[in-house]
Order: structure tokens, then sequence, then C-alpha cells
């Protein structure tokens, strides 16, 4: 079954605690980018300065209009005091159009970082990191929650401090013009700030929990979609069905109720507007008649409360955004803070040209504490030998081969190749010196020549058919429309057992001192397996070359069959040499001739 739908055996820990302090660890990434961000805050302050002031001035010109009435309106005023209004509108205008372009810069710069810093973080985890994280919430990470970060950055933050700026502008602006309507103002509109206060901390863990929900969803729908032959297979699709609506409702819980709090921002700030404009009109209609304020006053007032009660609004949607933004960011930055691998950028021994030699001493390991696979694992591989390893499912095999890999490090014990602890030299290192043909096939979409000649340059054609008929794929490449440049799409089908010779292909290609073969002919037919077989005891002659493998029969010329069960060799010997033992190996060659009789 597809590994990837078994992922869903280990869900992720829901009594972890909520990912926090993500705007915090959000600023401490973005600190680069602050004097961009400064500078299109101080235009952001600027245009909203002018834009406060604008009804100063047009209280002003009411004015000059009105005693105009009067008598004769003073056109030279009137002309001076449109041109100011002008000129500020216009610097308003220009403003805002300059930290609309920095930010939009930062907003894309900082999201390529992200991204960036995800992408180089994927490379330094452990692998048992992804065997307790589905790969969907993984994606969900790079895409949805970078994608909320960047839209943050790029509109709520401005927003955000151009409506403190205007709020406190216009707060200044009110109480010079009239402290009595200002107080007016102010009493109406504080009910605002309440309710604000009160619905932001409400729905906070909301929309922690939509991030959250998110990633679940997405995880799955990766799964099954990676796994729908699987599912059609064997009639899962109720089961898929209803995990799905189980996960999808509480998205939809999540969901609705932080969006339902925070939309009840928007009409309560436009109540307590309406209820402000209507108690200024009220006031300010007092004042006039008891002649304390002029109409000119009046109409600034009302654009006054205009401006007050808007950055309550924006201030609202401002939060909304900040609050899933902190989710988002939490979540991304609790996947770039997770442990990683070991930095070997200090280590300085390598290995080049290895002979081959493969000591395991006193071997331990498990992947959970206190749970041990291999307790006390010792063998000797000589340059050049084969060494088979077989058991029963769940004993040892795969573990270790990751080990000799470093794809985990050991509990105890050393495994050294020429006499070199493989500990003391680097992953990328032991990684160059093998080739790997692994159970589950994985091929990219690109052309097969891409494919074959994988982290490998000036690879030539001759190379690629020597390698391609090795394993009897050069008569179906040749037979395509472009060869090696055939694009590996969903318009080419390959069958489970073309896409294992191809990588047994590329493993030849490789070319690496040693091998590593892990039921690398688990998916080709009986006529296959015989031609891969030569083809493999052509490439592992003169080479090291561990091999696991469930089919016994393929294994008969091993120099070494190492025989595990519970993490421990229980007999290790040629193939006649357990034949004649009567063993465990015995007994599993003979099964399997039975059951294929």
């Amino acid at each position: 079954m597809n590994r990837n739908m078994m992922k869903r055996n280990v869900p992720l820990d829901k009594n972890e605690p909520h990912p926090k302090g993500g705007l915090s660890a959000l600023a401490r990434f973005c600190k680069p980018y602050f004097p961009a961000i400064a500078v299109a805050l101080v235009c952001a302050v600027g245009g909203t300065i002018f834009t406060i002031i604008g009804p100063d001035k047009l209280s002003e010109l009411t004015d000059v209009i009105s005693a105009g009435l009067m008598g004769g309106i003073d056109m030279a005023a009137v002309t001076r005091i449109a041109a100011t209004l002008a000129v500020m509108y216009g610097l308003s205008f220009l403003l805002s159009v300059l930290q609309g372009q920095l930010m939009t810069g930062v907003t894309q710069k900082a999201s390529r970082q992200l991204r960036e810093a995800i992408s180089r973080k994927v490379n330094r985890l452990p692998i048992d990191y992804y065997n307790k994280t589905t790969f969907g919430d993984i994606l969900s990470r790079v895409t949805n929650d970078v994608d909320l970060i960047g839209q943050t950055i790029q509109s709520s933050i401005i927003t955000f401090v151009s409506a403190v700026v205007t709020l406190v502008g216009c707060l200044v602006m009110m109480f010079v013009t009239n402290w009595v309507m200002t107080l007016s103002a102010i009493a109406a509109t504080l009910l605002g700030f309440l309710l604000i206060t009160l619905i932001t901390s409400r729905s906070q863990k909301y929309f922690v929990a939509r991030q959250q929900e998110l990633g679940e969803i997405n995880g799955h729908i990766e799964e099954a979609y990676s796994g729908h032959t699987v599912l059609r297979v064997y009639n899962a699709e109720r089961q898929f069905s209803e995990t799905f609506e189980s996960l999808n409702e509480k998205l939809y819980n999540a969901s609705w109720k932080s969006q339902f709090l925070s939309g009840l921002m928007m009409p309560v700030m436009n109540f307590v507007g309406n209820l402000g404009y209507v108690t200024v009109c009220v006031v300010g209609a007092l004042l006039a008649l008891n002649g304390s304020i002029t109409f000119g006053v009046i109409v600034a007032f009302m654009v006054y409360v205009r401006l007050f009660t808007s950055p309550l609004s924006q201030i609202a949607q401002a939060l909304t955004s900040l609050q899933s933004a902190s989710a988002a960011a939490g979540r991304v930055f609790e996947f770039l803070e997770a442990e990683e691998m070991e930095d070997e950028s200090g280590k300085t021994k390598t290995l080049l040209n290895p002979t081959g030699q493969v000591t395991f001493s006193h071997v331990k390991f498990g992947y959970t504490p206190g749970r041990p696979i291999i307790k006390d694992f010792n063998l000797d591989v000589k340059p050049g030998q084969k060494v088979a390893i077989v058991g029963p499912t769940g004993a040892g095999k795969t573990t270790l081969v990751n080990l000799l890999m470093r794809f985990y490090e050991l509990n105890g014990g050393s495994i050294s190749m020429d006499g070199v602890n493989l500990h003391d030299i680097t992953r990328e290192n032991v990684h160059d010196l093998f080739g790997m043909v692994l159970q589950d096939t994985w091929l990219f979409e690109g052309t097969i020549r891409e494919n074959l000649c994988y982290g490998k340059a000036g690879i030539t054609d001759g190379q690629l058919d020597r390698a391609c008929k090795a394993v009897g794929l050069l008569h179906f490449i040749r037979a395509l429309p472009h060869g090696y440049d055939t694009v590996l799409d969903a318009s080419v089908s390959l069958s489970e057992g073309q896409k294992q010779l191809l990588t047994i292909a590329r493993a030849m290609i490789e070319d690496a001192p040693m091998l590593i073969l892990d039921e690398a002919t688990s998916s080709v037919d009986t006529r296959t397996e015989i031609l891969i077989q030569k083809a493999m005891d052509e490439l592992t002659r003169g080479r090291t070359s561990f091999v696991i493998a469930h089919r016994l029969s393929t294994i008969k010329n091993a120099d070494i069959i190492l025989v595990l069960r519970d993490g421990d060799v229980v007999e290790s010997g040629s193939h006649e040499e357990l034949l004649e033992k009567g063993g465990f190996y015995a007994e599993l060659y003979n099964a399997q001739f039975s059951d294929a009789a």
C-alpha cells in the first residue's frame, strides 16, 4: 500500500500547544526589510497627515464662502485655500503610491525568502520528521501560510499604522477645533473599542485552529490523490469520504467561528460611526444655535467624525488579518525551528575511493526510546562482497540499510568504512559512496534523460544506451516519439515495472563504488527479473553491495546471506551452507517455493 496513505496512522498530536509568537518571529525574520518598511510607514503617516489636515482647510473654505454670502465672496482666498487643498491631497496620493510600491517589494522578497528558507530546511530535517508529518501539511505551510503572511505584510501593517495615525490625528484636530464636540464623539465611539477588544480576544484561537485544520485537510487530500488507485482497489472511498467530511467539518467550524467573529467588527463599527455622526450633528446644532461655533466647524467635524470612525473599521480588519497571519506565521516558524540534523560543517575527513570494507560493531538502534529494533549487530564485510539481507517483515532489514546511509543516527556502536567511522564524515560524502535502488520508485516530471542522469553531468547517449540495454529498456525508449528527450508526464504511461527499470538504470549510470538494492526487482515479472539479475551481477562485480530481498531465488549467488529476526542476526553464510543447516533460512526458502508451487 502507498506509504503516504499509511501516514494517516501517525496523526499530528492534537494535544500539542498551538504555535505562539508567530508575529514576533515574523518580525525578526523581516528585520533586513525594516528600512524599506520604515520609509513606507513614513510615507503612510505623511499621506495620512495631509488627509487629516484637509477638513480644517475645508472648514476655513466654508467660513469664507459663508461670510461672502452676506456681502461678496473673497475669490482670492477661496482660490488660495482650494489650491492648498489640491496640493495636500495630491501629495497624499503620491505618498500612498510610493508606500504601496515599497510594501509590494518587501512582501514579494519576504515571501520568496520564506519559501527558500523552507526549501533549505527540508534538506536539513531528519527523515524521522517526515514519518510524523504529512506531506500535505508541509505543502500547506509553503503555500497557504506563506501567502497569507505575504498578504498581511502587503496591506494590513500599513493599514493598521495609517488607521492609528488617522485616529490620533483626528483626535488632536478635533480637540483643537472644539473640545465639547470631541468629547461627545469619543463617548459615542468608546463602545467600539470595547467591542473590538472583546471580539479580538475571543477569535484568535479560531484563527489558529483554522490554519491547523487547513493543513490537516490538505495532507489528507494529498494522500488520497497519490494513493487513488489503492483507494479504488480496496473500495475505501467511503472511509476516505468519512475522514474527509470529519476534517472538512472541523475546518468549517473553525473558519465559520473565526469569520463570524471578525465579520461582526464591520457592522459594529458602522453602527458606532453612525451613532457618533448623529451625536456630533445634534451637539453641533445646539452649539451653533448658542453662537459657540460657526457653520464651518460643524462641516469640519462631520468630516472628522467620518475620518475618526473609519480607522476603527480599518483597525478591526487589520487585527483580523494579523490574527490569521499570526497563526500562519506560527506554523511556518514552527517548521523552520524544528530540530535539525547535526551540523557537519566542521568535519574534514572524506572518503573518495573506498575499497568497500564495511564493519558493523555492536550497532544498537531503535526508532523510539526503550524499544530497540537492532540490539547488538556485528558484521565485517570484505571489499567486493555481495551481502544479502533477508528475514520476515519487521526484522530490521531496511533499518539496517538506513543506518548504513546515515538516514538515522545510531543509539550505540559504530559503522566504519575502510576503518573510518561513518559518523566522522559528512552525510553528503556517505551518500556519494552509494548507488541506491529502492522498492518505491521515484520519477519526476521531466525527460527520460533528466531522470536517468539525475545528479550527474556529462552523460553521453552511449552510456545511456548501455545502461538501458542492460535492464531491457532500450527498445522501449527508442520506440518513444522523442527517445531520451520524451517528457514523463500524464501522456506517457509507464508500468510499475518500467519505472523500476528506469531507477535501476539510473543507479548503473551513477556508477557509485558501493550499491544498496532494496527489493529492486519486486515490481517486475519473472522473465524481466532474470534479465535484471544478470545486469545486477555485472553491476555489482567488484563492488561491495547490500541487497534486501524477499525473493530468495535472487540472492543465491550472494557471498554472505544475513538472516535477521527481531533485529538480530540468527544465521549467516552462503545459500548452500544455510540450506544444509536446515534452520530459519531453510524454512523461509522452502516455504516460499512451496507457496509458489
